[in-house]
């Protein structure tokens, strides 16, 4: 008889479960008043032929008090086994269990449970099995939620793993139940989700009984396969593992070689991959490691020191200390901690894998000529009983950037040919990976130096408004990006504030902000509207992507987004216009922070879209606050929430900017943001309308006169008479060339800000331009002797005309 006759085809059911089992109820007198159908099935009877009848009618030998008589007692009743006579005539063994039960009127029944003996045997034979196997076996079985968090593990799994039954919990529990599983999480998920076994081989560690036979290497077998109810739902996993040993060093070696492949390296981060060498190490390899890096590859990571990196003109290499790792947790062989200066004596193998780039194996004994000039290693090493000493050169692409120490004490086997070949390898391939680091070290540090060299390194102070900034490099693996912010003064008192973020990371991304900031300044300068300066810089990065896809020989992606507001703070308003770019927050002093409405326009680079900007009036001491998305849309929450945490740090405006700044930063950022963030935010000033005075002037010649004696008493009664010649001439010179050559309304305007601001407006659109005049010339002189006496001058076009304005640097203490 094969395995499947013997057990059968399928898991037994409970053969007293009600619904298949045999239920009887009698009254007091034995009389049965129930049968249920499964009773019929086992005996045979219909219930209407027993029904009312005595319950010994149906026993085998008639005799009701013999056969219960054979019965056990349990707390809660009788159980045991009894024969009945099938109406076919044969007898029928039962197992029986059964309990009184008690009626309104006080008499006792009985409830009779039956199944036939046979069914009851198959069914506690596989449950023997089954705790068997779950509680007595030596393969460690768990089962985990569809959370992969445990449920229940038995005794032989938690002594594999490490752990240890919970003595409070049912036999068999595993202390942690409710927690997330650590082991092979996976493989147990890509079990769950696609519903197929999924087995894995691995190495572990030496079970303590077995800690001194080094020579066998320990594996565990795990198989996941999903635990289904009797509709077919997912209830969980089941993890059943086997622990084993075997003599296949060199698959063992094998294994650890691919295992290290995947753990070192995970990211561009270069202390935690020494940290991955290190784990990958011990204790499988060495009882303790050691890695220290000389001082430049430090250096490369951005890290200052007092001292200068090693090398050839440098004197000595200096080491410092990146990892060590040890199989005792309060580390008793350490002498240098992390991140301190390693010094090695002269003769030591660390020197002289430094100096010739080979490993060294050596043994170790109070007799080792180097650890007499190292008293303090001497003391730890033979204490602790190391006998071998290992010392491999990190090096990678012909650049030796540090040496690997191991050691071995408790395990008590040498290191011999085939572990240095090991070492070698798994050093190998961890050096490429912190060479890497290095490198990406390197690259993000010069695009960290571009970046911020290219941001303004101080803004410049202005009357209309008061400014903070932030910005914000993302972290080491995202790279630097191309987040800019500007402040840039304009005439007639205004100033523009500016927050762009270019596409991408790295080199290329600053590079491109750099350009994109030149070239906003540069339009900045020629008074364009927001709306205008926007088309023209989208013009730009087309042409940059033009020259990128040229250079690339294929497609590259080269774009950016952009907001540009300018405040004037005689009319106390903003003008903004965006290009994709979030909208800016306004936080006003008597109405809640707001996100005006800017049509977004499309991001920069895209061509062929228009760009719209919007007015809004804004109150004195209002916050204009401009950012990049990276602000708000940081890695652990929506835009939303990212929107309503600016609104709460911006609902305070009278605080000092420096503050909101650190406010936005700490409840608003994460401690290593994903992106780079730029912020800018402003504080407005309105201009006091005694600052600011204007004369509609006629167009007839005589009105020069008029309009340089209004200038000159308003100068009077500004304290400014310094300049009131010089502002004449600049009157006179602008009115005449406005009425000469000009048409429409003109207006004459005068700013007392940081500098004395003229401004004069007309109807006409016709910019006026500066020529050197000849001898014979009678006219042409205007615009050279403006350009001679007022220290900056322009056109700003309007909608309606256009203005020509000068500045004029005011004497101290006006």
């Amino acid at each position: 008889m094969g395995v499947s006759g013997a057990l059968g085809s399928a898991d037994p059911a409970d053969p007293f479960d009600i619904e298949s089992a045999a239920v009887v109820v009698t009254d007091a007198d034995q009389q049965i008043v129930s049968w249920s159908p499964g009773a019929e099935r086992l005996i045979g009877y219909p219930a209407r032929d027993v029904v009312g009848q005595p319950v010994a009618s149906v026993m085998a030998d008639g005799n009701l008090a013999a056969a219960v008589s054979g019965l056990r007692r349990t707390d809660r009743g009788w159980t045991g086994v009894l024969a009945a006579r099938h109406r076919a005539g044969h007898a029928v063994e039962l197992s029986i269990r059964m309990c009184p039960l008690v009626g309104a009127d006080g008499h006792h029944g009985w409830l009779v449970v039956a199944c036939d003996v046979r069914d009851r045997l198959e069914y506690e034979f596989f449950d023997a099995v089954a705790r068997g196997l779950l509680v007595r076996s030596p393969l460690g079985i768990a089962v985990l939620d569809t959370e992969l968090r445990w449920k229940w593990g038995n005794r032989a799994l938690a002594e594999m793993e490490g752990g240890r039954p919970d003595d409070a919990a049912s036999p068999g529990t595993i202390t942690g139940a409710g927690e997330p599983a650590f082991l092979g999480d996976r493989h147990a998920r890509r079990a769950l989700i696609t519903g197929q076994p999924q087995v894995t081989l691995d190495h572990a560690p030496p079970r303590p009984a077995m800690a001194r036979r080094t020579r066998e290497r320990n594996f565990r077998l795990r198989s996941f396969f999903p635990v289904r109810d009797a509709e077919g739902e997912t209830l969980g996993i089941c993890l059943v593992a086997l622990h084993a040993t075997g003599q296949d060093t060199a698959r063992d070696r094998l294994t650890l070689l691919n295992e290290a492949s995947e753990h070192i390296g995970t990211t561009l981060d270069l202390e935690r991959t020494v940290q991955e060498l290190a784990e990958v190490v011990v204790p499988r390899v060495a009882d303790f490691v050691a890695i220290d890096l000389l001082d430049e590859v430090r250096l490369d990571e951005g890290r200052t020191e007092a001292g200068r990196p090693g090398g050839p003109g440098h004197g000595d290499p200096t080491l410092h200390r990146a990892a060590h790792l040890s199989i005792q947790e309060d580390h008793p062989e350490v002498v240098v901690q992390i991140g301190a200066a390693t010094r090695y004596p002269a003769r030591s193998p660390q020197e002289r894998c430094l100096a010739t780039g080979k490993p060294i194996l050596e043994v170790v004994s109070a007799a080792t000529s180097w650890l007499v000039d190292d008293s303090q290693r001497w003391t730890k090493l033979l204490r602790l009983g190391v006998h071998t000493h290992l010392v491999v050169p990190l090096r990678a692409r012909g650049i030796t950037m540090g040496v690997v120490t191991l050691l071995r004490w408790k395990n008590p086997d040498p290191f011999d040919e085939d572990d240095l070949l090991l070492v070698e390898e798994l050093v190998a391939r961890a050096a490429v990976c912190v060479d890497n680091a290095r490198r990406f070290a390197r690259q993000h540090q010069a695009a960290l130096t571009l970046q911020t060299s290219l941001l303004p390194p101080d803004l410049p102070r202005h009357n209309a408004v008061e400014v903070a900034y932030r910005y914000l490099p993302a972290d080491t693996e995202a790279g630097v990006g191309g987040d800019w912010f500007d402040v840039i003064p304009l005439s007639g008192a205004r100033v523009a504030l500016v927050v762009g973020d270019v596409v991408g990371h790295g080199l290329h991304a600053a590079a491109s902000m750099g350009r994109l900031r030149a070239a906003v300044q540069t339009l900045a300068d020629l008074d364009l509207p927001p709306d205008e300066l926007l088309t023209h810089v989208d013009d730009l990065v087309m042409r940059l992507s033009d020259e990128a896809e040229a250079a690339a020989q294929g497609p590259v992606v080269v774009g950016a987004t952009c907001v540009y507001a300018v405040y004037d703070p005689v009319t106390r308003t903003i003008v903004v216009a965006r290009a994709g770019h979030p909208s800016p927050a306004i936080a006003h002093l008597s109405e809640p922070v707001e996100f005006p409405d800017i049509p977004a326009g499309p991001p920069l680079g895209l061509g062929g879209l228009p760009f719209e900007s919007a007015e809004i009036t804004v109150e004195e001491g209002s916050i204009i606050a401009l950012y990049t998305d990276g602000l708000i849309e940081a890695s652990d929450r929506d835009v939303d929430v990212g929107m309503e945490r600016l609104c709460f740090t911006l609902a305070h405006p009278d605080r000092p900017l420096e503050e909101l700044c650190d406010i936005m930063v700490r409840t608003l950022l994460p401690e290593r943001p994903r992106d780079d963030v730029a912020f800018l935010i402003a504080r407005t000033h309105a201009l006091s309308p005694d600052r600011v005075v204007s004369w509609d002037v006629p167009a007839d010649p005589s009105a020069v006169h008029v309009a340089r004696n209004n200038a000159a008493r308003q100068l009077a009664q500004w304290g400014l008479d310094e300049v009131a010649f010089t502002t004449e001439l600049i009157v006179s010179e602008l009115v005449t060339n406005a009425i000469k050559h000009a048409y429409g309304p003109i207006r004459l305007r005068l700013i007392h800000e940081r500098a004395l601001i003229c401004e004069v407006s007309d109807a006409s659109h016709t910019s006026p331009h500066l020529r050197g005049a000849r001898i014979t010339d009678e006219g042409g002189r205007g615009l050279f002797l403006v350009a001679q006496v007022a220290q900056r001058w322009g056109t700003r076009h309007t909608s309606d005309g256009k203005t020509i304005w000068t500045e004029q640097q005011l004497p101290d203490g006006t």
